[in-house]
């Protein structure tokens, strides 16, 4: 039989099919024989047939019912087949102003729209003992704290009226100062963006009160564990190294409006800047715009500190810092391949697998899917120029936590030591490939990924080949890598705990020390 359910013409006919009128003629023939059953002692009412089938259609449709139809499975993801994935984005033109600062400009002429992003080469690494937080104060104030002859009220309200967009951040070892606004302001937005990284004011006023908000700020970091664990377990890893820097009350209150001039003076000057434009411009006005605005910016005298050297790995030891909460946390670490390091690429599909990869990690799997001890657990893997560092961590209920931390240990162990298996290198592999894209979602982010090249000291074709090199990976780097790297009895482990945790570890393990994480 066949069945046809559409409405032909306009006609107010029901549609004429087989199936329709057998199950119209069932209908009536099922009501005929129950309706004196239900009614007896009255007529029964007339019914449309057309109800009684549309009834009976749903009965036999339905879930329960043994005529619905079998729900039609789905394609096992990992067995779908696609073409390759080709990427390649578009290269920044390289610009050289007068006074020698590098400009990568990407022109992008979808909407009128500009973004320019200097990056500077500052950051808490270069902070002196004792003032700690003076370059991330400095960023502060010169977004802040006014330029020549403008109050910072006075930028404020004139990048309102722009509908521009002013950010700064300061990193360990760069700082960065980007600027969004329309096409049709860019000459005006241009001169402020080129006075406040030129000409910062910084009045004592605003200073006083960035200096107030850095010192509260400091001071919730205690309120919120996982912020003060991740605080700590940096400091504790570059233990006497200018990489664990952090600020603290004391060193915010002794600076003063001179550091932060002395600060802007050695760190902010073509020799230590580079440019990124990208969007509604191209590179005639783009060099011409430049030029006129930071050629004529003159290098100081006084020369920038060299990048401090990489961290020495240290001894791995357990430590805690009493807190009263209600989960415990765990970080283990170790020091790592840099991004100029031959093994960068096994340990980036490394952490991937171990962390870093979600649901499908084996720390996501053992620890929380498994086992349920933890609603957080994961990896991470921060790559730099000259060093790097791995670390593994759970959130965790306090009588777990010796639970966890052998988890932890034998997964990283087994990485060590037993090649991974061919399906889920395979897993690993595609997933970091295809998430490839995704950090070239935008022109400025081109642009800016191009410019980091260069100010990392990378070589040129170092994103065009990531992809190739993460696909060449086998297992046996990946053992090699973590066996090197990754030895789970010299990680350095820090543990945020109330007393119970303390007793349970200390029970455990021949050796914890207790630490405290103040902000003085």
């Amino acid at each position: 039989m066949s069945a046809d359910f559409r409405f032909r013409g306009n006609d107010n006919k029901r549609p004429k099919s087989t199936f329709y009128e057998f199950v119209t003629l069932c209908a009536e023939a099922i009501f005929s024989r129950l309706r004196h059953l239900i009614f007896p002692l009255q007529e029964a009412p007339r019914t449309s047939s057309i109800v009684i089938a549309f009834l009976l259609c749903l009965h036999f449709i339905s879930p329960g019912s043994a005529w619905a139809a079998a729900p039609r499975a789905l394609p096992d993801p990992d067995r779908l087949r696609y073409a390759p994935l080709s990427f390649d984005p578009p290269l920044a033109e390289r610009i050289v102003l007068a006074n020698g600062l590098v400009v990568y400009l990407l022109e992008d002429r979808e909407l009128p729209l500009l973004k320019i992003t200097a990056v500077i080469r500052t950051g808490s690494v270069y902070d002196p003992p004792g003032q700690e937080g003076l370059a991330e104060l400095t960023a502060t104030m010169m977004e802040t704290g006014g330029i020549a002859g403008l109050t910072g009220d006075a930028v404020d309200e004139t990048l309102e009226s722009m509908a521009a967009l002013l950010q700064t951040s300061v990193h360990r070892d760069y700082g960065t100062f980007s600027l969004s606004l329309l096409r049709n302001d860019l000459e005006k937005g241009l001169e402020l963006f080129s006075r406040i990284l030129r000409q910062p004011a910084f009045e004592q006023d605003k200073l006083t009160l960035a200096k107030g908000l850095k010192i509260e700020e400091l001071r919730r970091i205690g309120d919120d564990p996982q912020k003060l664990a991740f605080r700590e377990f940096g400091r504790i890893i570059y233990k006497d190294s200018p990489w664990g820097s952090v600020a603290s009350r004391g060193s915010i209150t002794r600076l003063q409006r001179e550091d932060l001039i002395r600060c802007h003076e050695l760190f902010y000057n073509p020799e230590n800047v580079m440019i990124a434009v990208s969007g509604d411009i191209g590179r005639e006005e783009a060099q011409i715009l430049l030029n006129r605005y930071f050629g004529t910016w003159k290098s100081t005298e006084m020369k920038a500190p060299p990048l401090p050297p990489p961290p020495l790995p240290r001894a791995g030891g357990i430590f805690f810092l009493p807190k009263e909460i209600p989960q415990a946390i765990c970080l283990f670490g170790w020091l790592a391949p840099s991004k100029r390091d031959v093994q960068f690429y096994p340990f980036e599909i490394l952490d991937f697998i171990v962390g870093s990869g979600g649901f499908r990690s084996r720390l996501f799997q053992e620890i929380r899917t498994n086992r349920g001890l933890a609603y957080s657990t994961g990896s991470f893997y921060r790559a730099r120029k000259e060093h790097g560092l791995l670390g593994a961590y759970a959130l965790t209920k306090p009588e777990s936590v010796l639970e966890v931390i052998s988890l932890i240990q034998g997964i990283i162990r087994e990485v060590g030591a037993k090649p991974v298996p061919p399906g889920e290198l395979a897993m690993a592999k595609k997933a970091i490939i295809n998430s490839f894209i995704f950090s070239f979602t935008s022109a400025d982010q081109i642009a800016i990924q191009q410019l980091l090249l260069k100010y990392n000291d990378l070589p040129d074709d170092f994103l065009a080949s990531c992809r190739g090199k993460i696909d060449n990976v086998n297992a046996d780097a990946i053992r090699k890598a973590a066996g090197l790297h990754l030895d789970p009895e010299r990680a350095v482990v820090l543990i945020i705990g109330n007393e119970a945790v303390y007793r349970d570890i200390a029970k455990r393990f021949d050796r914890v020390l207790k630490i405290e994480g103040g902000h003085d």
